[in-house]
C-alpha cells in the first residue's frame, strides 16, 4: 500500500496517510492557494483523496483533528525543513540516462564510504560528481552514502532523520541524488545508500500524531523503538518496506545498507527483517537484476545472512567489526573498551578463516558470552574496513588512522583488508592518508534537546576512559573540521599511498586467487610473539601468499612452514622504496624452509611462478609510486 503524495500527470495527485489515530484528517494545499481537502479513511486507518488541480512543486500538510498542521510522514522532499511543508514531487520528470544498467555484483564492489555533508567543501551530491572519476581511476565501483532522509537543520550524521522518504534539502534534494546516482550508473559503479529502520530522530518527527509507529515494550539507545512485532505493526512494516522499494524504484538505488538491525526489536514468528528481504527478493525478480540488503548488527548473529530456508532472513551482507577490531588493536596496541577483546594476531587469523571473531566464546568487555559462528557463511557475505564512520567518528576527537599509527601502517591496514577474502570497503579519505577528523555533529534547534546530545556523547566515551572534553556537537566549527582536505592527495606520503591503494585494488581484481571474497580456499595462520599473520589464497593453480608484520620491529620469519612446497615470486612490499618504505629486506622469491628478514609494519604479497601451467610475468617500473605490472601470458 503505498503512501504518500504519488503525482499521476495532468496535475493530478493521490494522497494517502496512514492515521488510524486522527479522528478527522483534511489535506491542507498551500500553493497556489490555501485550501482544505477532505479525505476518506478506510477500515485500515489509510485516508485518502485525489485531487485533479495540483501540480509538481505543491506544498501540503495534513489538517489533523481540526487543530493542527503536520509534514507527511511519507513526504517525499521537505524544502523548507523538517518542521514546514510537504512538498510534491513529480518522480517521472527526471531524464534517466541509466538504462541497460544491470548493477555491480556485490562480491565485485570494492565500497567506499562517504557523508555528503563533508565529502566536499560544497557538501552537496552535485559537488560529488566532478570525483567521481577520480574513485572509478582508484578502482572503486560501488559508493555507499551515509543517510540522505531529511533530518533537522544543515548539519548531522543522517541518523537523526525523521522523514525516510525525503531526500536532504541541503544536500540537493531529490533530483540532486537522482544525478548522482545517474552518472555513477554511467561510470559503472553502483550506489549504496544507508537507510535506519530502529529509530527515528527526536527533532521534527511526527509519526506519533498519525499512527502507532513506536511502542514502550523496547527501549533503544536512540529513543523510542520502532512497532515492528505489537498491535498495528503491519502498517509500520508497510511503511518501510515500502520505504526500501521507493529507494529502488524511484532513485535505482542499488542496495541499502540497514543501519543498527540489532536495534530492531521483533518477536514475531515471520520477523520484520525475513519479510523486508522475500520483498526485495520478489522486486528483484520482477526487475530482472539483484538488488542488496546489507545490514549492520552487533550482535554477531549469522541468522541474518543466511537463506529464508535455512532459518536465516536472506539478508546479502553483514558489516564485520570484529575484523576491525582485529586490525585497529594490532595496529595501535588500544585496549579500551571494545577493543580489550582484541589485541592478538590469533583473532585476526579467525577472522580471515570464519568472519566473526567471538563466536559465543566469553566477552571480557560484554561480561558474558558472545556471538555465533559464522563459520558456514560465504566470504562475499561480509564486508570488511580498517576504517569507517563509526570506528573513526565515534572516538572523542574523531582520529582517523592516518593520526594513530604511522605511514607504514597505513600501508600495512590497506594490505590486510584489500587481500581480505571479504568484500572491501574504504572510509572516504583513507586513500590518501587524510588527516581531517570526522567528528559527530548536529545543528538542532532544542537547547534541551543539544544539552542531552553533548551529555550523551559523554557516557559514550566512558567505557575508553576518554576524560577529556569533547569537540561541541553543536558548534558549526565541529563539522567544519570534518570537511575533507582532497588536496593533500596530490603531494608527498598522501600522494604515494594513494597510488598504493590504487596499484593495490588493480592486484586484487587482476589476480584470480584473490578477485573474488572466498573463504573456502583459504589457510591464514600466525607467530603470536613476532606478531605476523600468513595468509595463502588460491583458485585452481592460482595461488597468492600475503605476509603481514604488525610488529614494530624487523622480524625473521620462515613463511613457507604451512605451505606446500612452491616457488614464490614478490609482485607487492610495502616497505619498498617505490613506496617510500625504508627498503625492502625482503627475496625477490622465496622457497619452502629458508628464512626471511621482513620490515617492521610491513606487509608482502607473493605469488606463484606458475599459474595454470603458464608463466607469470612481473614487470617492475623504478621510481616512486611507479605501479608494477602483472599479466598472464
Amino acid at each position: 500500500m503505498k503512501t504518500g503524495a504519488n503525482y499521476k500527470g495532468n496535475n493530478k495527485c493521490e494522497f494517502r496517510v496512514w492515521a488510524p489515530l486522527a479522528e478527522n484528517i483534511s489535506l491542507k494545499l498551500l500553493t497556489p492557494f490555501e485550501r482544505l481537502i477532505p479525505m476518506q479513511k478506510d477500515e485500515r486507518g489509510y485516508c485518502r483523496t485525489v485531487v485533479d488541480d495540483v501540480s509538481p512543486g505543491t506544498l501540503y500538510y495534513y489538517f489533523l483533528d481540526r487543530e493542527r498542521d503536520r509534514p507527511d510522514p511519507a513526504s517525499y522532499f521537505q524544502p523548507q525543513g523538517v518542521h514546514k511543508a510537504s512538498q510534491v514531487i513529480d518522480h517521472n520528470a527526471f531524464q534517466w540516462r541509466d538504462s541497460g544498467w544491470q548493477g555491480v555484483p556485490m562480491p565485485d564492489m570494492i565500497m567506499y564510504e562517504l557523508h555528503t555533508g563533508t565529502f566536499t567543501p560544497e557538501g552537496t551530491f552535485d559537488a560529488i560528481i566532478p570525483l567521481l572519476d577520480e574513485l572509478k581511476d582508484i578502482g572503486i565501483s560501488a559508493i555507499e552514502i551515509m543517510p540522505v532522509a531529511q533530518f533537522p537543520g544543515q548539519r548531522n550524521w543522517g541518523y537523526d532523520g525523521v522523514y525516510p522518504f525525503a531526500v536532504q534539502n541541503s544536500y540537493g534534494g531529490p533530483d540532486g541524488l537522482k544525478r548522482l546516482v545517474n552518472e555513477c550508473h554511467l561510470r559503472g559503479m553502483a550506489v549504496i545508500i544507508d537507510v535506519v529502520y530502529n529509530h527515528l530522530g527526536p527533532e521534527g518527527n511526527y509519526l506519533r500524531d498519525y499512527a502507532l509507529y513506536f511502542t514502550d515494550r523496547y527501549k533503544t539507545p536512540w529513543g523510542e523503538a520502532i512497532n515492528f512485532d505489537g498491535p498495528y505493526s503491519n502498517e509500520v512494516r508497510n511503511f518501510f518496506i515500502e520505504n526500501a522499494l521507493y529507494w529502488f524504484e524511484y532513485y535505482h538505488i542499488d542496495a541499502l545498507r540497514l543501519d543498527a538491525i540489532h536495534g530492531i526489536y521483533d518477536i514475531s514468528a515471520r520477523p520484520f527483517l525475513l519479510e523486508l528481504a522475500g520483498t526485495v527478493e520478489d522486486f528483484s525478480l520482477k526487475h530482472g537484476r539483484k538488488y542488496y540488503l546489507i545490514a549492520e548488527s552487533a550482535l554477531n548473529n549469522p541468522l541474518a545472512a543466511r537463506p529464508g530456508d535455512k532459518g536465516g532472513y536472506g539478508i546479502d551482507g553483514l558489516w564485520n567489526d570484529d575484523f576491525h577490531h582485529a586490525v585497529h588493536t594490532l595496529l595501535t596496541n588500544e585496549s579500551r573498551g571494545y577493543y580489550v577483546d582484541f589485541g592478538k594476531t590469533g583473532r585476526l587469523v579467525k577472522s580471515l578463516k570464519e568472519g566473526y571473531v567471538y563466536s559465543g566464546e566469553y566477552s571480557e568487555f560484554r561480561k558474558r558470552n558472545h556471538g555465533n559462528s559464522s563459520r558456514d557463511l560465504p566470504a562475499e557475505r561480509f564486508i570488511v574496513f580498517s576504517q569507517n564512520h563509526d570506528q573513526t567518528g565515534n572516538r572523542m576527537f574523531g582520529e582517523r588512522l592516518s593520526c594513530l599509527v604511522s605511514f607504514e601502517s597505513l600501508k600495512l591496514a590497506a594490505g590486510i583488508v584489500l587481500l581480505s577474502p571479504y568484500i572491501p570497503l574504504l572510509f572516504m579519505g583513507e586513500e590518501y592518508g587524510e588527516t581531517a577528523p570526522f567528528l559527530y555533529f548536529i545543528s538542532h534547534s532544542d537547547p534541551r534537546l543539544i544539552e542531552g546530545v553533548r551529555e550523551g556523547r559523554k557516557r559514550e566515551f566512558e567505557a575508553f576512559n576518554w576524560r577529556q572534553e569533547a569537540p561541541d556537537p553543536h558548534d558549526t566549527r565541529t563539522f567544519m573540521q570534518s570537511v575533507l582536505n582532497r588536496d593533500m592527495g596530490n603531494k608527498g606520503n598522501n600522494k604515494v599511498l594513494l597510488e598504493f591503494y590504487r596499484e593495490l585494488i588493480r592486484l586484487r581484481k587482476s589476480i584470480p586467487a584473490i578477485a573474488r571474497p572466498d573463504k573456502d580456499c583459504l589457510d591464514a595462520w600466525a607467530d603470536e610473539e613476532k606478531k605476523v599473520v600468513f595468509m595463502r589464497r588460491w583458485k585452481d593453480n592460482d595461488h597468492i601468499l600475503a605476509l603481514f608484520n604488525f610488529n614494530k620491529a624487523d622480524e625473521t620469519i620462515n613463511p613457507c612452514t604451512s605451505c606446500p612446497e612452491m616457488k614464490w615470486e614478490k609482485i607487492l612490499d610495502s616497505s619498498d622504496e617505490r613506496w617510500n618504505g625504508p627498503g625492502t629486506l625482503l627475496p625477490e622469491g622465496i622457497k619452502e624452509g629458508k628464512e626471511i628478514i621482513m620490515r617492521a609494519e610491513s606487509f608482502a604479497l607473493y605469488v606463484n611462478k606458475a599459474v595454470n601451467g603458464s608463466q607469470l610475468t612481473v614487470t617492475k617500473k623504478r621510481g616512486a609510486a611507479e605501479n608494477m605490472q602483472v599479466e598472464i601470458k
